[in-house]
């Protein structure tokens, strides 16, 4: 897109305020990801749970000049303001519009399941035929695809989009924005379908992108899918595809018979394929993308020979601690121009003040010469201190680059140069195309090696704040519990990632950890659970704000802040006790309390209590109990105080059960992970937490021989023994031997044999078809945490604060 602020304003029926020649070619609705000022617009998106008004702040900070709003901002000078009726209205509208003045192909994709990988799919199947525009990532929604359309130039000859939606009403508005020539479904499952009365509302919501459609492309497996489109699109042209035999386009031998290829029927035709993945998921993806490139008028030869070029998917960034105090953010899992932007919003969101890139040739896409020179202006505007270009083409625009930029050839040239090993406490972001094999160069910076890995995906994490945030007020704030290295997942990386998404508040348990974060950064307040009477001083040095449980805590905390000079209003946090019986006052104190903080240099910033039984539903009347008793001595010591501080008693299962008593903060801990008390909650939350590690070596034992130390373990029948390198050191209890426990290898379970050892333990996996270096999975969907926790007879906060320090975190997002 480039428009002026002029033909915007025309466009959309929108008021302009200032410059109206000024250049768009870039709208942000996230101030947190904007990596580039020049020529962007900020959108402030409204909602009804939040106002993107709040943070065009945030956004002018960052250099942008253009506004777009529903209300201008008077305090804000020297902004040109485009002031719109609805902002997503303004979007779609300017989507409709922008799309309507090319004549290209256009491909809709909708469906529950398999979206974004079709469409990626598609991407690397017609690219090198058509001039390709797509969605990036899964922009799909109300806002994503609007995004998504103004990336149509006069130069692309086809778009693929995702359309998704997440209730009844929502596709209407966006098949009026677009409506695509070929339109293909998915598969449709459970996803998104809690706001729909039934699946046939779902379908019936889902297919009317298709109204306008010319040719629709289904998964005709559902036999719901398959006779409502025959019956509603009937005139349509309408190709079906799937497992089952009576869609046009299937598989007609035995699919699941890895020893002979795939034998493909469409329409009245057969040609044979060979495919090595052969689960229900990656088969039906395969044979929509089959069913595309036959409509595109496709040979059998020419479709196999792309069908055995696909890629899988890696829609992920990762980052794990290198040498020398480095941080490296791994994304050397596709690159494209759309992906290279995403990692420069993604390493936004960190604090390291020095930044290197290490960029490979970009191995897709037509007229490198315009590429690189667009790849050049958007990395000058991320002011790295150094930029290591891999690759004969890339390195010829050299010069483009205002960086401090070095060439090399090949990745190997680049480690065996020794450059890197220069580089300290910096960022480094590894952007690479595969056949570059970047990730050697991350082994080479990486400070653990170990095979062993916790991986933490922190946008599930902020999906599943999120779906608490749904039973909340817009007014609520809420406390991010990050105490005990952020429940083992890891101490600054877990609050940098809360505080990037605007955290009101973080807990950590003691001063040490709250320091630990402001060292790395963190200016979000920190309230200090346990505070120590020896760490008071640090707790003013770094202005973290200490839980006062008893009048011997407050004088004490008081005196220091007399002996340090602060005068007046040091924010403290007063706990009641309320039931619990741990710490706290109790109501016959409150009144002294009151009395005595007046003449103190404090504030009390919150009261607050914990809830012992929130958590099991026999508990209700206690909770409840503890929550009048809350509310009570909350009101009498506020009475006492003048003035209102922020009241906060519910934890995460506190939060999805006894929402009403919210009062004007909540505390989350576990339910980041992604467990729940609540069975429907618990069906709507991501895990968040994967540990996993590769299979060591794999040897035969004999009926009667044994495994492992006090020859615990003896096989019945002759089997394979697997070795893992992962053990009680690494926060795996030995009671989980002697098949108590099990491990996930390839999705089924198999059991742990022997005694486990500090360092490794021993796995039965029969006559399993598995091999050295395979993943191993110690819990994330099988074994479930909760399951894993189960093995340990213990809860999972302990198996998650038991890992040791040892075991690499890795972070994604994906």
């Amino acid at each position: 897109m480039n428009y002026t602020t002029q033909q915007l304003a025309e466009i959309t029926d929108s008021q302009l305020i200032g410059d109206p020649n000024l250049s768009v070619k870039n709208i942000d609705f996230d101030s947190r990801n904007i990596y580039s000022a020049a020529n962007t617009a900020f959108i402030a998106i409204t909602t009804s749970k939040n106002s993107g008004e709040k943070y065009i702040h945030s956004a002018v900070e960052k250099g942008v000049k253009i506004i777009i709003a529903e209300h201008q901002l008077p305090e804000i000078k020297d902004i040109t303001w485009i002031i719109v009726k609805n902002s997503v209205k303004f979007l779609q509208n300017l989507a409709k519009n922008h799309l309507a003045q090319f004549h290209l192909k256009t491909i809709g994709i909708t469906g529950s399941n398999g979206k974004t990988i079709v469409k990626e799919w598609l991407y690397q199947s017609l690219f090198d035929d058509f001039n390709t525009v797509k969605s990036p990532k899964s922009f799909n929604s109300q806002i994503g695809l609007p995004l998504s359309l103004l990336q149509i130039e006069k130069n692309h000859e086809l778009g693929i989009f995702e359309v998704g939606i997440s209730k009844p009403g929502e596709m209407e508005i966006l098949e009026d924005v677009f409506s695509p020539q070929v339109g293909i479904l998915t598969h449709i499952g459970s996803a998104h379908s809690s706001n729909f009365i039934n699946e046939e509302q779902l379908i019936d919501e889902k297919i009317e992108l298709f109204k306008n459609s010319e040719t629709i492309i289904f998964n005709g497996d559902n036999d719901l899918v398959f006779n409502k489109i025959n019956e509603i699109y009937s005139s349509k042209k309408l190709i079906s595809f799937g497992l089952k035999n009576h869609n046009n386009l299937y598989i007609k031998n035995d699919w699941t018979d890895k020893t002979t290829s795939l034998q493909i029927q469409y329409f009245d035709e057969t040609f044979s394929l060979p495919a090595h993945q052969r689960d229900e998921a990656t088969l039906s993806n395969a044979l929509c993308i089959i069913t595309v490139l036959k409509e595109y008028g496709f040979g059998n030869s020419k479709i196999i020979d792309k069908i055995n070029s696909l890629k899988s998917i890696e829609m992920r960034l990762e980052s794990v601690n290198g040498l020398r105090n480095n941080l490296i953010i791994n994304d050397s899992f596709n690159l494209d121009l759309d992906s290279l932007k995403i990692a420069f919003q993604f390493i936004n969101e960190y604090n390291k003040p020095k930044k290197t890139l290490i960029l490979t040739d970009f191995v897709e896409g037509k007229n490198s010469e315009r590429l690189y020179h667009e790849v050049a202006a958007l990395t000058n505007q991320q002011n790295f201190s150094k930029i290591f270009l891999v690759g004969e083409e890339i390195s010829v625009f050299a010069k483009l680059f205002s960086s401090e930029t070095y060439t090399f050839n090949s990745t190997i040239e680049l480690t065996e140069s020794h450059q890197l090993n220069q580089i300290e406490n910096e960022l480094i972001l590894l952007k690479g195309a595969r056949k570059f094999e970047i990730e050697k160069v991350k082994n080479h910076l990486e400070l653990q090696k170990h095979d062993t890995v916790l991986e933490v995906n922190l946008n599930a994490i902020l999906h599943n704040i999120n779906i608490h945030k749904f039973l909340l007020k817009p007014e609520t704030k809420m406390m991010a519990m990050v105490k005990a290295y952020s429940y083992g997942l890891g101490g600054y990386e877990i609050a940098e990632f809360l505080q990037h998404h605007h955290i009101d508040y973080l807990g950590v348990a003691y001063a040490d950890e709250g320091v630990d974060l402001r060292k790395n950064g963190i200016t979000t307040p920190i309230m200090v659970m346990n505070p120590e009477q020896h760490s008071y001083n640090i707790i003013i040095d770094y202005n973290l704000e200490p839980e006062i449980y008893s009048f011997r805590v407050l004088e004490l905390f008081n005196q220091q802040l007399v002996q340090k000079g602060i005068q007046k209003d040091y924010p403290i946090h007063i706990k009641l006790e309320t039931g619990m019986h741990r710490l706290g006052f109790k109501k016959d104190e409150l009144d002294e309390l009151a009395e005595k903080l007046k003449t103190m240099n404090v504030k009390v910033a919150s009261i607050f209590s914990h809830l012992s039984s929130s958590d099991v539903p026999d508990g209700e009347e206690y909770t409840l109990e503890q929550i009048d008793i809350f509310t009570k001595n909350s009101e009498q010591l506020i009475n006492g105080l003048k003035y209102q501080p922020l009241r906060h008693i519910l934890n995460t299962s506190g939060i999805v059960s006894y929402s009403n008593f919210q009062f004007d903060m909540v505390r989350i801990g576990i339910g980041m992970v992604g467990i729940s008390a609540n069975p429907d909650i618990q069906k709507q939350l991501k895990n968040a937490v994967t540990f996993k590690t590769v299979i060591s070596q794999i040897s035969k034992v004999e009926k009667g021989e044994s495994v492992g130390y006090n020859r615990k373990y003896r096989p019945e029948n002759d089997t394979m023994i697997a070795t893992i390198p992962v053990g009680y050191a690494d926060g795996i209890p030995r009671l989980i031997g002697n098949k108590v426990g099990n491990v996930g290898i390839h999705k089924k379970l198999y059991p742990i044999v022997g005694n486990v050892c500090m360092d490794m333990l021993m796995v039965d996996i029969g006559n399993a078809v598995v091999k050295e270096g395979d993943e191993v999975i110690i819990f994330n969907a099988n074994p479930t945490l909760e399951e894993f926790a189960n093995y340990c007879n213990t809860i999972p906060y302990e198996v998650l604060t038991s890992i040791s320090r040892r075991v690499k975190r890795i972070y994604i997002k994906d």
